[in-house]
């Protein structure tokens, strides 16, 4: 019975050399085949190894299975821009997004973030033709899904912002453009720069368009929105009191006006609420029969304060028409 049990023992001790150097093997072949830049054969060597070596009780095995797990997810990054060079892009999202898939698996954090800057890259490169195309639609298909990835990449998401507004998707646009303007200013100067801007662009043409339908209380809806993200917008601020003076709530313009008017970082901008305060005051004074000279000197008194932009002609024709 010794003998016996010995020679089982001795035949286990043989099959568990054998199957480790089968596990080696496959290693090797992964190794081969990413030295040979054949990246598709490595994954699969490098995963078959995985998946047999990673319930291993041999400290060698299981060092070679956390190096594999970095060389396949290399290779799946590698392998994804290798496609994306041909211009295959939809190939080259399949394998990075697999391969962002088993990163977070085989919890490569490191390489988990490149890859997915590259697959936001390749998402960027592929949108591109369509963004160019003004094919919008498309462009927030394809671009979306890199804002996914890295929501860091500010010409992705710059592009995708501008996609949603352009297909008359402003909240989803504007939450975007709002998120790349809360960026650090000093890391991306350029790009907070550019989403500002163009917060206002199509803020003002949302305006102009509810202005058109008579929509004042739409304005002012957007505008309290627009506050309670951010207290300090000027533009909010304005527009709001834009659509008040429309709906001819002048005790209203006065209320909100000096507050307004203070948010304002620019002169014409100031100016602009001061001609609507001044207006305000104006529109009083002409419905009480023009007869109350504290709501005169009001009027004198805004209108004074127009200095720059386009309605400091229409001020001091206000200003002539009481003091002549």
């Amino acid at each position: 019975m010794k003998k016996l049990f010995l020679l089982a023992v001795a035949m286990m001790t043989v099959c568990a050399v054998s199957a480790q150097n089968e596990l080696i093997a496959k290693f090797n072949e992964g190794v081969a085949a990413m030295n040979n830049k054949d990246f598709a054969a490595a994954i699969t060597a490098y995963e078959a190894f995985i998946d047999k070596g990673a319930d291993s009780d041999d400290t060698a095995v299981l060092a070679n299975v956390a190096q594999a797990k970095k060389y396949a997810v290399q290779c799946y990054m590698v392998l994804g821009g290798r496609n994306a060079k041909m211009q295959n892009f939809e190939k080259a999202e399949e394998v990075l997004s697999e391969g962002v898939m088993k990163a977070e698996l085989y919890g490569e954090t490191q390489l988990l973030a490149k890859m997915k800057s590259r697959l936001a890259d390749i998402y960027f490169a592929h949108g591109a033709t369509a963004y160019n195309s003004k094919d919008y639609a498309t462009a927030v298909k394809v671009f979306s899904k890199g804002y996914e990835a890295n929501p860091r990449n500010t010409n992705l998401a710059l592009n995708l912002a501008m996609s949603y507004c352009e297909l008359g998707q402003f909240e989803t646009g504007m939450e975007i453009y709002r998120n790349v303007a809360a960026m650090n200013p000093e890391r991306h100067a350029e790009a907070v720069a550019k989403a500002k801007e163009m917060i206002t662009f199509y803020t003002t043409n949302q305006v102009a368009k509810l202005q058109a339908e008579g929509n004042n209380d739409g304005v002012i809806a957007m505008a309290e929105k627009m506050l309670a993200e951010d207290p300090a917008s000027a533009l909010a601020e304005k527009i709001r009191l834009q659509a008040y003076n429309g709906k001819k709530e002048y005790d209203k313009v006065i209320e909100l006006g000096e507050t307004a008017a203070m948010a304002q970082t620019s002169d014409e901008d100031k100016s602009d609420v001061y001609f609507l305060i001044g207006a305000a005051y104006n529109a009083k004074y002409n419905a009480g029969g023009n007869k109350d000279e504290a709501l005169k000197n009001k009027v004198v008194e805004y209108m004074g304060k127009v200095t720059a932009g386009n309605a400091v002609e229409g001020a001091k024709a206000a200003i002539a028409d009481l003091t002549k």
